[in-house]
């Protein structure tokens, strides 16, 4: 895709809203009707299973998520996960997600936690905490 790609209004508020509220900790991106537009199709606060269970087996998703866990301490924490859900089913559109996810990648610059996921087994509560530290 050679085109640049940029993000909707509805995705700028969504992501703003999982940066400042409390009650929102999830944000999907899938492609709006216009080309090259990443729009906001799920805005929430998920736990982790719902967060598992809402991504479609034949779609690409980009998901913006705040993983709260504990430290081996017990100390409360949270991360900022930036996840490119991509399973086997979607594969001709994977060209187009990578594109944003690297558009996110830059829009998001204090995210440091990237990952890209094909099966939900890949996105293992135990495997995010990990990757969260």
């Amino acid at each position: 895709m050679s085109s640049p790609i940029t993000l909707s209004e509805s995705s700028l508020v969504a992501l703003h809203h999982l940066r400042e509220r409390r009650e929102i900790n999830t944000v999907a991106l899938r492609y709006a009707e216009v080309p090259g537009v990443l729009g906001a199709e799920v805005e929430a606060n998920l736990t982790h299973d719902e967060l598992v269970q809402a991504l479609p087996a034949d779609e690409p998703r980009l998901v913006v998520h705040r993983l709260s866990f504990a430290s081996p301490e017990g100390t409360r924490r949270s991360a900022l996960l930036l996840i490119f859900w991509m399973p086997p089913d979607a594969r001709e559109q994977e060209e187009a997600y990578t594109c944003g996810y690297n558009a996110l990648k830059e829009y998001l610059a204090d995210v440091h936690i990237h990952l890209t996921a094909r099966r939900p087994a890949q996105l293992a509560y135990r495997r995010l905490v990990a990757l969260a530290g």
